[in-house]
């Protein structure tokens, strides 16, 4: 690791919060429109052997003089399906962690599951180890859409795991929906979004459908020649999740980004992605995981095997990491606090000696001209509209090497 040590033995260690990501890679079943690095053929001694490595991987940075004896402030398990793991893998992976780096000063301890891998003996395992925030891949509560795009699990299972979480009391429970998905239509989606909110859950966070070209769904396509998408185009989507958060506000929700209402903003608790968005350091751990630490970004291994194998020679992307450059930095915070909808003018110029009304004067003039941000004094605030479109929003921004092609 003398490469990224190098780079960090003389930077404070307490200057930004501290934050772990670990990448489970491993699902039931592979969703048609997914597309992360996931695997559904692996046994449990390769399972074994993945989890091993990601503590030893762990082990390594918790040596360095940049994390010693620093504890997270965050800690998020995302996937592939972090509840896939059995209740004893669960229970060991994270005791070695907290060898590692204890948890006892997080502030969110998040997980991502899907509700067909939750049992009462899972989740209550899941609210012993120290699991603050359950977040539930629903996706959709009607059957036929949620086979039609590969989904694991029905909608009997949905409410099962969710009445499940409830009596156990976790802290926060989110669950996930997805618009637009294979199927999907006007009436369905309002039964969907009505059927989200008798649920009340403490917050909802609501993704529209994108098919990338490494999808199923996408390679399906390409195979029978087929050139017009079977989901519903950008403007309906956005339609419909504005109608969603429309729907939660009338009964006492707070939109807090482009993706997320929150229930009582007392307990919406969302320290990995406010932290994160904020220039939280991140080591980020697993197969085709990111990671962020001490402004140096790098990404893991894109397979399995070549994950294993760069573990066990001390080859890992992240000792060969480079420094972002200081105006990347900028961009990169800039870019993320647009997904949260409010940027502080006064921020970035305490943080980056930097005026952003002159650095980025033309993306935001545009955005201000096309009705979908609005300045007061300091704050600038995307509207919803805005909200609704933010990801198609962020390439306005990127350093022209950035842009994506014509």
């Amino acid at each position: 690791v003398d490469t990224l040590l190098a780079t960090l033995k003389n930077r404070p260690a307490q200057q930004v919060p501290l934050g772990v990501y670990i990448h489970i890679p491993f699902c039931r079943r592979r969703c048609k429109f997914c597309y992360f690095k996931v695997y559904t053929d692996k046994k449990s001694g390769e399972i074994q052997s993945y989890l091993e490595s990601v503590q030893e991987e762990l082990r390594i940075y918790a040596k360095s003089p940049f994390v010693a004896k620093r504890k997270p402030a965050f800690i998020y398990f995302g996937g592939g399906t972090p509840s896939y793991l059995s209740t004893q893998q669960i229970t060991t992976l994270t005791d070695q962690m907290k060898e590692s780096l204890p948890w006892d000063e997080a502030q969110e301890v998040a997980l991502e599951c899907e509700p067909g891998t939750l049992t009462e003996k899972k989740l209550r395992i899941i609210r012993d180890i120290g699991i603050t925030r359950l977040s539930i891949g629903i996706e959709h509560f009607d059957d036929e859409i949620l086979q039609a795009n590969g989904r694991a699990h029905l909608s009997k299972e949905i409410f099962r795991a969710y009445d499940f979480a409830l009596a156990l009391n976790f802290p926060q429970i989110n669950i996930d929906l997805i618009a637009g998905m294979v199927g999907e239509t006007p009436d369905s989606w309002n039964t969907c979004v009505e059927k989200a909110i008798s649920m009340k859950p403490d917050s909802i966070t609501i993704y529209q459908m994108e098919l990338p070209h490494n999808t199923p769904i996408s390679r399906d396509m390409r195979i029978r020649g087929e050139r017009i998408s079977p989901v519903a185009d950008w403007k309906t989507k956005r339609e419909w999740v504005c109608h969603a958060f429309h729907e939660f506000e009338k009964i006492g929700y707070t939109v807090t980004s482009g993706y997320t209402a929150v229930k009582d903003l007392s307990r919406g608790n969302f320290a990995y992605r406010d932290q994160l968005w904020k220039g939280a350091d991140m080591i980020g751990l697993g197969v085709a995981s990111f990671g962020h630490i001490g402004g140096i970004h790098y990404q893991n291994e894109p397979n399995f095997s070549s994950y294993l194998s760069s573990l066990q020679e001390s080859t890992l992307p992240a000792y060969r990491a480079l420094k972002l450059t200081a105006e990347e930095t900028l961009i990169r915070e800039m870019i993320l606090q647009l997904k949260i909808g409010t940027i502080s003018r006064d921020y970035f110029q305490e943080k980056f000696g930097i005026d952003i009304l002159s650095r980025f004067n033309e993306p935001l003039s545009n955005l201000k001209n096309e009705g979908l941000m609005e300045n007061n004094g300091d704050t600038m605030t995307l509207t919803r509209e805005g909200l609704l479109r933010v990801d198609g929003l962020l390439p306005g921004f990127f350093l022209p090497q950035h842009q994506p092609l014509p």
